[in-house]
């Protein structure tokens, strides 16, 4: 059987302030990385359709 999950521990302070600011500035993906995902992610999912 399955282990309970744990609560999700409550930011406070100057954790809660830098954690706010980075879900404000999400990182961005350049182009040459989305290519290459997305060349990974159809590599992979033609593995299950055939």
């Amino acid at each position: 059987m399955a282990r309970p999950i744990k609560e999700t521990p409550i930011l406070f302070g100057e954790d809660a302030r830098r954690f706010e600011e980075r879900m404000k500035k999400p990182p961005k993906e350049s182009d040459s990385d989305r290519c290459r995902r997305e060349a990974n992610y159809r590599a992979a999912m033609s593995m299950f359709v055939k």
